[in-house]
């Protein structure tokens, strides 16, 4: 469901991802943006599998989006639920209006509407914005990971848990700060949980969890960060 968090010219619209048209805008946004280099592959490798995991944000006053943010959920070490933000991208002239943090909160949203426990990511360690963006959203640095990134800079592994919720919602559906809303169900087979999900492509069915085998290398996207 869009999302509006203003009116007229600075109003910000928030959407889901909705397939392979959306895909060269996501890349363009994130390649100008992020200083790691990404190949087609590594974009679908998240896309393809966690779609519902993806929003992007527009405005009036551009024909593309101005925020993207793609993430993904499995299972860590086979025994919970952990998601991962794997890209977060804004553009330079739209920055500082709050839609960072609404494309986080959407994706936490989306996240604990398949169960997460976690979620965790990694930010250059000198990017005081982006670390004081995702610590006010309750992240806390784990460790420091050396040399990490292409370009030789560390990085800071930031993590938030993620409580159960106390009680149900009991419309079925749930929004955050920012409007933007949700609705699932699931049903439980085996050790999987799959939920039918409704959204920007329509009505879809997904893995929460045991999407494939979860190592620590496999927070890293294909192509190596």
């Amino acid at each position: 469901m869009d999302s509006q968090s203003d009116s007229g010219k600075n109003v910000i619209t928030y959407r889901a991802y909705t397939g392979e048209d959306d895909l060269p805008h996501v890349m363009a946004l994130v390649q100008s943006e992020l200083s790691e280099p990404y190949v087609i592959y590594t974009f679908r490798y998240f896309l393809c599998q966690w779609p519902h995991l993806a929003f992007l944000a527009y405005s009036p006053q551009s024909s593309s989006p101005v925020g993207v943010i793609v993430c993904k959920q499995s299972t860590h070490r086979n025994s919970y639920n952990r998601g991962y933000i794997a890209m977060l991208s804004v553009d330079k002239a739209f920055r500082k209006r709050g839609i960072a943090s609404a494309l986080v909160r959407s994706s936490i949203q989306a996240m604990k509407e398949d169960s997460v426990e976690e979620i965790v990511l990694e930010t250059e360690y000198d990017n005081d914005a982006a670390l004081s963006l995702y610590e006010s959203l309750g992240f806390i640095r784990e460790k420091r990971l050396y040399r990490f990134y292409l370009n030789g800079k560390d990085a800071f592994r930031l993590v938030l848990s993620v409580p159960p919720p106390s009680s149900p919602s009991p419309s079925g559906s749930d929004a955050d700060d920012s409007g933007t809303s949700f609705t699932a169900t699931g049903r439980f087979i085996g050790e999987r949980t799959h939920f039918r999900r409704t959204g920007g492509l329509g009505t879809q069915r997904y893995r929460a969890i045991r999407v494939s085998a979860y190592s620590d290398e496999e927070d890293e996207p294909p192509s190596g960060r």
